[in-house]
């Protein structure tokens, strides 16, 4: 049998899947194989009948949901009217990157695992299943999956003995080329112009919505820095409803963009257009000519935390030797407990990486800009606000992400900090954004009540669903708020005193920090067993669940079990079940974040 090859799939929502997709091909390439890659929505699906060799690597959105990037393939390979036997010419596997403190931890994996199979495909091996909670990451995972999966396609395809592959040490191709163009004069940045009439804005077409205000909701002796924002979308098309998500993407500090300009030594102003070396395409946000500060500013992820593919690509531009060891032993599989202790626990970013190996970032080629730093990648925030009571304006709570490590720098969020630092009085201050449809749906019904839970930020989806239930006439609405305290971080109370003054909400409070003993919002939920037991049995209320992923969403569904056998009177096992049975009918939903 010949060489295969290789088709690399990915669905990816925050650029995990991505970056292990392109170190699949990185390995692939090495083999001296024949490799492409692809976010599955952009690769035409009917193909796969005549493909040989496929990976799919897929993360989970939201609430086992499917990635925005691969769900017209999701809807396609779940036709029902697809033969059994539409890829019994395939041979493939599926690695899922996921995060096992989430209730569907990797479902979209093990859901394409078995479509696959039922579709006749063959595969190489059982389903990758990486857990981001693991103490060396997913990496725990994918380093002896893709072992196993090297060694199934070489058993599959002997001739690769034939061909020796690369060595580690040999850098692989850019993928682009830079050609700088002797005009250097900036451009103006033609993507923050506002998309035609006709186009709704997305994320290759995100809309310049003009900031109107920037006003700290968190009382200034408070430690969190807490920001309600609101945006003008006059003339933007968009339009949205409860639970939907308004997404941006962020810019690089000013003081970054310079950092990194000075290191690698290129000129800010510099223009030039990208080349592909191979079938790759020149990315869609990336105007063409493009200036270097545009491109480092708002592309380059160089805030982040870099990934182990980071380090391994710049292991084969080291010529110090010391340096040269220190990267490969990052690189390797053995030493990734070094890397999480130089690099993910402290939060170290990919620059200050760079000035840490200085002779081998004085090698580094312009050309592999963007094989070395990923994308930044956009960020989601849920809507804080009715279309209905705030005509052309989108509102969203943002709590200012600042923490400190061992490093002597405080660590900074990077969307949450830009957000934070534009002045709506300076006049030009506009964020790129689109919205999409959330996870959270309301009911319809005028009479059915709902339940929410929010504490902190988690509450920003629920003001926008109370603003459009008081505006349609729904008023059985049950709100349970958590915070530290009634006087530093109770957001939107003047809201809610007046929706209670009108009688269209029942407001129970948890101020954790206002007696001896932390009372959270799962405590309230117990308290009021009988007010819970009456609205969920008898009148089918919605109970929703929005906030911090860490141990809120559990301890609310424990309580909400206790609620159900106390005045239900079930066992625990029953409980359960009627948990699951109204999570699964949408009775209860939740939208959680880490």
């Amino acid at each position: 049998m010949s060489s295969p090859a290789v088709l690399v799939l990915y669905g990816s929502q925050t650029g995990t899947a991505q970056d292990t997709a392109q170190r699949i091909v990185r390995q692939a390439r090495r083999r001296r194989l024949l490799v492409r890659v692809l976010p599955l929505d952009n690769y035409r699906v009917a193909g796969l009948i005549s493909e040989s060799l496929v990976v799919f690597v897929c993360s989970t959105a939201g609430q086992g949901d499917p990635p925005d990037n691969m769900k017209i393939f999701w809807r396609f390979v779940f036709r029902k009217s697809l033969p059994a036997s539409s890829l019994s010419r395939l041979d493939c596997a599926v690695l899922g990157l996921g995060d096992s403190s989430y209730p569907k931890f990797n479902f979209v994996a093990k859901k394409l695992h078995k479509r696959l199979l039922q579709l006749g495909a063959r595969m190489l091996l059982p389903v990758g299943l990486a857990d981001d909670q693991h103490d060396l990451g997913s990496d725990a995972v994918i380093d002896p999956w893709l072992t196993s999966f090297w060694e199934k396609v070489s058993a599959l395809y002997p001739s690769l003995a034939d061909v020796g592959p690369m060595r580690e040490d040999e850098p692989l191709p850019p993928t682009y080329t830079f050609h700088f163009l002797d005009e250097v004069k900036e451009k103006t940045d033609d993507t923050l112009r506002n998309p035609t009439e006709q186009t709704l804005p997305s994320q290759s077409h995100p809309f310049p919505a003009r900031l109107v205000s920037n006003r700290r909701v968190t009382d200034m002796s408070h430690f969190q820095d807490v920001r309600h924002m609101e945006f003008d979308i006059t003339g933007s098309n968009i339009e949205f409803a409860a639970g939907d998500v308004v997404v941006m993407s962020p810019c690089n500090t000013p003081e970054d963009v310079q950092q990194l300009c000075q290191l690698l030594r290129l000129d800010p102003q510099a223009m030039f257009t990208l080349k592909a070396t191979d079938s790759s395409v020149v990315p869609a946000a990336l105007p063409q000519p493009c200036t270097v500060r545009h491109l480092v500013e708002r592309y380059l992820d160089i805030a982040a935390v870099p990934r182990r593919s980071f380090f391994e690509l710049l292991s084969t531009f080291a010529t110090d030797e010391t340096e040269k060891q220190k990267l490969l032993e990052f690189s390797s599989a053995a030493g990734q407990d070094e890397l999480h202790s130089y690099c993910n626990r402290p939060r170290r970013t990919a620059l200050e990486v760079l000035a840490d190996f200085p002779h081998c970032t004085a090698e580094i080629q312009v050309d592999y800009l963007l094989d070395l730093f990923p994308e930044i990648q956009p960020r989601s925030f849920s809507i804080a606000s009715s279309l209905q009571v705030h005509p052309r304006r989108l509102q969203i709570l943002v709590a200012v992400v600042r923490y400190k490590t061992k490093m002597y720098k405080p660590r900074r969020g990077l969307c949450s900090t830009w957000l934070a630092s534009l002045d709506p009085a300076q006049g030009g201050a506009r964020v790129p954004l689109w919205v999409k449809k959330g996870t959270l749906k309301f009911p319809q019904q005028k009479d059915t009540p709902v339940v929410m839970v929010g504490p902190g930020t988690g509450v920003a989806p629920f003001r926008s669903a109370l603003q459009e239930r008081m505006a349609e006439g729904k008023h059985a609405n049950v709100l349970f708020f958590g915070c530290r305290s009634g006087s530093k971080d109770f957001y939107f109370r003047s809201d809610w005193e007046d929706m209670m003054e009108t009688g269209h909400l029942t407001l129970f409070t948890a101020f954790s920090r206002e007696q001896e003993e932390k009372v959270y919002v799962q405590d309230r939920v117990r308290e009021n067993a009988a007010i819970l037991w009456d609205l969920m049995a008898n009148r089918h209320a919605c109970f929703y669940i929005a906030g911090n992923a860490k141990e809120m969403p559990t301890g609310v569904c424990d309580a909400l079990k206790e609620v159900f056998q106390q005045q239900g009177g079930v066992s625990s096992q029953e409980a359960l079940q009627m948990l699951e049975t109204m999570e699964r009918t949408g009775q209860i939903q939740r939208e959680t974040w880490s």
